[in-house]
């Protein structure tokens, strides 16, 4: 099975975000080019930038819409990344494919929607 590596630069976009978003690897690890990801980049704001405005009812701050109709900044709230790639380990953990998702406890679900791709079979 063929997967895509993510790695630095890859565009993020969650379905409760306004705008796309570029992700952070910090990593030491090189994927023939850019540096590559695992699942542990998800760390909000590190790794996972804001998507500016957060669309999500779930999102407490975003209680007084009705009134206002302003939503709340987006602070993403996220877990590791899954699956993963299980057969490839950067840093000790499975590296980051464009198949992986990332859940926000708001209810988003973030997704690498351009990578900038190293081809593994």
């Amino acid at each position: 099975m063929a997967g895509e590596l993510v790695n630095l630069g890859a565009i993020l976009e969650c379905t409760f975000g306004m705008v796309p978003m570029t992700l952070i690897v910090e990593s030491t690890v090189l994927a023939d080019g850019p540096l590559a990801a695992n699942i542990a980049a998800s760390i909000p704001m590190d790794n996972i930038p804001s998507f500016v405005m957060c669309q999500s009812m779930a999102n407490p701050s975003n209680a007084t819409f009705a009134v206002t109709g302003v939503y709340a900044p987006c602070i993403p709230v996220t877990a590791p990344w899954a699956p993963g790639m299980p057969t490839i380990l950067l840093e000790g953990m499975p590296a980051l494919d464009s198949s992986s998702k990332c859940l926000c406890c708001w209810g988003g679900e973030i997704t690498a929607v351009t990578v900038d791709t190293v081809e593994l079979s």
